[in-house]
């Protein structure tokens, strides 16, 4: 729940388009070729969820795919008794 909550969060939202940029650089400047270019192209993946703000990893752990409906379901159940 704490990862979720941190990746849904501005900041997580935020480290994943670093993070993202970072690999998507990493796959252009230093692997290069093929593989640089294939890494490139799953870096739009956590730039993409940034911006658009979803996440993968919630859904992965049950959560909504919205950045805003999982946010809603956490406050939802930090507040139950």
């Amino acid at each position: 729940m704490t990862f979720v909550t941190f990746m849904t969060s501005n900041r997580g939202r935020i480290m994943r388009v670093i993070a993202g940029i970072v690999l998507m650089s990493m796959g252009l400047v230093i692997v290069k070729e093929t593989l640089g270019a294939v890494l490139a192209l799953i870096a739009l993946v956590p730039i993409a969820g940034g911006v658009f703000d979803f996440c993968l990893a919630g859904v992965l752990m049950g959560y909504p795919f919205r950045g805003a409906e999982a946010r809603e379901q956490l406050a939802q159940e930090q507040h139950k008794p």
